[in-house]
């Protein structure tokens, strides 16, 4: 059961973009040992954050749906595929209803992130609502990202593919060292390197949930 606190501070799962890099849906990426789809696997961390997870899509979006084993609370669609993260991110953020303090951010081509990471950015986040928290990547805020209401007006004046890390900066974000941020599927090269790492964590953000 979503708890009242836990609607109050969502997540949103960015998977609308159009892979372009790795040429095909990488959302759709089959995990190892039949453990669904590189989404399910976003959809799991992302429920070491809360359990109310929703996930902005593009014109993937009924394949994805299809293939998911986990789905999400909710899914937020968009008719253009690859249109920029700041559509994805606004899409998402304007979904979301009026008790909504704030919001925390995924993508779903990070599948190593570390699941302790996580839940200590989710415990910070509800004991200081009001502030914004992001990964650290070597002094720069990043994704994993809570976004408190306050900054929601900044993020709907970004365009192209522009994400809220200077945002985050400039609200003096608390920055948080999580391991995996690092580890993203752009390429088949990455895929290859990090789906074999995979077998062994798969399961861990299933026994992590919130």
């Amino acid at each position: 059961m979503v708890t009242r606190s836990q609607e109050a501070l969502p997540v949103l799962v960015l998977a609308a973009g159009a892979s372009r890099r790795f040429g095909r849906p990488k959302q759709l990426l089959p995990l190892p040992a039949g453990q669904g789809i590189l989404l399910d696997r976003a959809i799991d961390l992302a429920r070491c954050l809360s359990r109310d997870v929703r996930v902005v899509a593009g014109p993937a979006y009924p394949l994805m749906r299809y293939r998911c084993q986990r789905q999400p609370t909710a899914w937020v669609t968009l008719d253009e595929e690859g249109a920029g993260l700041s559509v994805s991110l606004v899409a998402g953020i304007d979904a979301l209803g009026p008790a909504v303090r704030g919001v925390f951010v995924m993508l779903a081509d990070q599948p190593l992130l570390d699941v302790t990471a996580l839940s200590a950015m989710a415990k910070a986040a509800r004991s200081l609502p009001q502030q914004a928290m992001a990964a650290d990547y070597d002094g720069r805020p990043g994704v994993p990202a809570y976004l408190p209401r306050a900054l929601w007006s900044g993020v709907r004046a970004l365009s192209g593919d522009r994400g809220a890390g200077a945002l985050l900066a400039d609200a003096g974000a608390t920055r948080i060292a999580v391991a995996g941020v690092r580890e993203d599927v752009d390429t088949p090269a990455d895929w290859e390197r990090i789906r074999p790492r995979l077998s062994q964590t798969v399961p861990t953000a299933r026994q992590s949930r919130r």
